[in-house]
């Protein structure tokens, strides 16, 4: 077994980290200073109010998606009752105040990365989608055979299979960037990996399994060095601290807003201009097009080049909305706070017989990924689902990295703005008598 557990420490973040890939991250000790008031923020989201099973829910699966403040669902309520129209060119009312709406939203995501234009925003149904617009726009226009496109051990499926297809059809090559037993990303291997054959780096900034937090601004440097453009993942990240993609430097920057409290169904990618502009539309439709006839088409500029037929209206002004909760939070506060929960869980998941961590790497945001000797993690989570915890059970669309640590699978627990030091408790007391029926 590759995995080990880690000795108990007070807190979970260190800086080694650059500051432009890991801002305005405090350390946990912070969280009590702060004074970061969890259930005031819990008062929003509707959801949490129910009980599971009896019990008062304790949601832990928010690696998985977010839960939605009052002011999402309102403005999406709002949106139905008053302004539903498709947007573009509608010559009567609805139309425009959903249109108008619409592209607020993207405004708004343009401002919250700090892209330099919302034209480099392109509305997609997620990060999984932004990624295969990616590989098959840009990498099918630029990959041949003798390339190589560089992805880590620890990425989530969907920033795997789009580069296989266009490797298979391009001829070039998928080469894995090596992880430890701990969950960290070999930066040594990285570098040495470089070459002028690497057309592409893509990444996740945070590991959806372990919640490892990988050194993207150190990476997107080498990989510049060498001319390979860099694509990060961000579905993780962009819920627990700010994002700059000019001060990153990346070239494509993905998430989906379901993990930034807002909707399902609607993702995002930047893109820097130049490449979006290069790029060809990566389907065809209604709204991607300036003129068509039979004898040939031409397509919209930027961003409509890439969004073919009608849009997510619902889910853009949704996003917009989750993005005006967020950036009403102290973001500060608000990591200091997760931060604090996983370093409480740790230390509690330390004590507890036979558990393992896995993933402990030095840099993490609040996951907590665990197996339990002698249990199986669907079974941990289905006793756990009676006492109302809902955690995340199984291998996290991480198949190669649970294979790597010779796993079924993970129990995880993710922890987000609106959870408590008291659903740690439940979640460890659950635990304990999950295990006295187990074990």
């Amino acid at each position: 077994m590759l995995v080990t557990a880690i000795s108990k420490r007070s807190t979970v973040r260190v800086s080694n980290v650059s500051e432009a890939s890991v801002s305005n991250r405090p350390d946990a000790a912070a969280a009590i200073s702060t004074g970061f008031d969890a259930e005031r923020i819990r008062a929003d989201f509707p959801i949490l109010q129910q009980q599971v099973n009896g019990q008062p829910l304790v949601y832990l699966d928010n690696a998985a998606t977010t839960q939605k403040p009052r002011a999402v669902i309102d403005a999406i309520s709002d949106y139905y009752c008053h302004d539903n129209s498709n947007v573009h060119r509608g010559a009567h009312a609805l139309s425009d105040r959903a249109t108008a709406k619409f592209e607020a939203a993207r405004q708004k995501v343009a401002d919250f990365v700090h892209a330099q234009a919302p034209a480099q925003i392109i509305w997609t149904r997620g990060t999984t989608e932004a990624i295969n617009l990616v590989a098959a726009s840009w990498g099918g226009a630029n990959l041949q055979a003798g390339d190589r496109v560089l992805v880590s051990a620890m990425e989530h499926h969907s920033n795997i299979v789009p580069w296989q297809i266009v490797a298979e059809k391009t001829g070039a090559r998928v080469d894995v960037i090596p992880v430890d037993e701990t969950g960290t990303l070999d930066l040594q291997a990285f570098a040495a990996m470089l070459d002028e054959h690497v057309r592409m780096v893509s990444v996740n900034h945070v590991s959806n399994a372990l919640g490892t937090v990988n050194p993207v601004a150190e990476m997107i440097t080498l990989a510049h060095k060498v001319g390979a453009r860099v694509l990060v993942d961000g579905a993780q990240a962009i819920s627990h601290w700010p994002i700059d993609v000019q001060a990153l430097d990346c070239d494509f920057y993905t998430f989906s807003g379901h993990k930034l409290f807002g909707p399902t169904g609607i993702g995002v990618l930047y893109g820097r201009r130049e490449l979006l502009d290069a790029m060809p539309p990566y389907q065809g439709g209604g709204e991607m097009i300036e003129t068509v006839s039979f004898a040939g088409t031409t397509y919209n500029q930027l961003p409509y080049k890439f969004e073919a037929g009608t849009p997510d209206i619902a889910g853009a002004i949704g996003l917009g909305a989750a993005i005006d909760y967020v950036n009403g939070l102290d973001r500060v506060a608000a990591a200091a706070h997760e931060d604090a929960l996983l370093a409480y869980a740790r230390d509690k998941a330390l004590q507890v017989p036979g558990l393992r961590l896995i993933g402990t790497a030095a840099n993490k945001v609040a996951v907590l990924s665990f197996v339990l000797d002698g249990a199986h993690p669907s079974d941990i989570g289905m006793l756990m689902d009676q006492q109302g915890i809902a955690v995340r059970t199984g291998h996290h669309c991480a198949q190669p990295l649970m294979e790597q640590y010779q796993l079924p699978g993970t129990v995880r627990a993710s922890f987000s703005i609106y959870n408590t030091f008291e659903d740690v408790d439940r979640l460890f007391a659950a635990l304990d008598k999950a295990r006295g029926m187990l074990l």
